[in-house]
C-alpha cells in the first residue's frame, strides 16, 4: 500500500508504516494544483496546509488527521496551547478530513490529564506521543474500513495561528513555560458545550 504522509517527518511513524509493508512518500510543503496524487491513503499528522476539496472527495474515507485535542475543542492552530488558555478538555483525535478545518467525522480519541507542573513542551511531546501509539494501535482496523467515523457534536472551538499572539507575553519561558502561569487566562464566550457521548477511546 503507497500512503501520503503530509507534515513533517516522523521517524516512528515512517518505520511503523514500513514496517507494515506499506510504502511512504513523505510531504510536508503545499500540495500544488498540478500535482499528481497516486497513492491508497494520505495521513495528515501536523500539515500546515489547507488540501483542495477535490483531492479529499477523491480520498473520501481514505484521508485521515491527526490532532492533538480532543474535537470538537482547539479545532485548528495551535490546539495544545488553547487547551490550557481556555481550560477546555485536553486530548487526541483521530478523524477523516472533510473539506472543513477539524471537523471531520471522529475514527477514535482519547482524553488527557495533566498536571499543573507540567509546560506547554511536555505536555505537546506528551499528547504527540499518545496520538502516535493511538494510530499505531488502530491504523490496521481503521485501513480496513473496520472503525467506523462518529459525526463531531457540540459547538467547540476553533482557533487561527493570529488568535495567540495577544497571549504570548504570558508565555514567559517559551514553550517550557509551566501550564500553571497560562491556565484561564483566556476569556472566549463563544465556546460552546461538548456531547460526550462524541468521546470514544479504543
Amino acid at each position: 500500500m503507497h500512503i501520503l504522509l503530509l507534515g513533517p517527518y516522523r521517524e516512528q511513524v515512517v518505520k511503523f508504516l514500513e514496517s507494515n509493508g506499506d510504502q511512504v512518500t513523505i510531504l510536508d510543503g503545499k500540495l500544488k494544483s498540478d500535482d499528481p496524487i497516486l497513492v491508497d491513503w494520505i495521513i495528515s499528522y501536523g500539515y500546515r496546509y489547507i488540501i483542495k476539496p477535490d483531492l479529499i472527495e477523491k480520498y473520501k474515507n481514505r484521508i485521515i488527521n491527526l490532532h492533538i485535542s480532543l474535537l470538537p475543542w482547539n479545532r485548528g492552530a495551535d490546539p495544545n496551547l488553547w487547551s490550557f488558555l481556555e481550560d477546555t478538555p485536553k486530548g487526541v483525535s483521530i478523524h477523516y478530513m472533510d473539506t472543513g478545518i477539524d471537523t471531520g467525522d471522529i475514527l477514535v480519541q482519547k482524553e488527557i490529564e495533566f498536571s499543573d507542573e507540567e509546560t506547554l513542551s511536555s505536555t505537546y511531546e506528551a499528547l504527540s506521543k499518545c496520538i502516535e501509539n493511538l494510530f499505531y494501535s488502530q491504523w490496521s482496523i481503521i485501513r480496513d474500513g473496520k472503525l467506523k467515523g462518529i459525526k463531531q457534536s457540540g459547538q467547540g472551538s476553533f482557533h487561527y495561528s493570529k488568535d495567540k499572539e495577544k497571549y504570548l507575553h504570558l508565555m514567559l519561558n517559551g514553550w517550557n513555560t509551566p501550564i500553571r502561569l497560562i491556565a484561564g487566562r483566556a476569556i472566549n464566550t463563544d465556546i460552546g458545550g461538548q456531547d460526550d457521548e462524541n468521546i470514544h477511546c479504543r
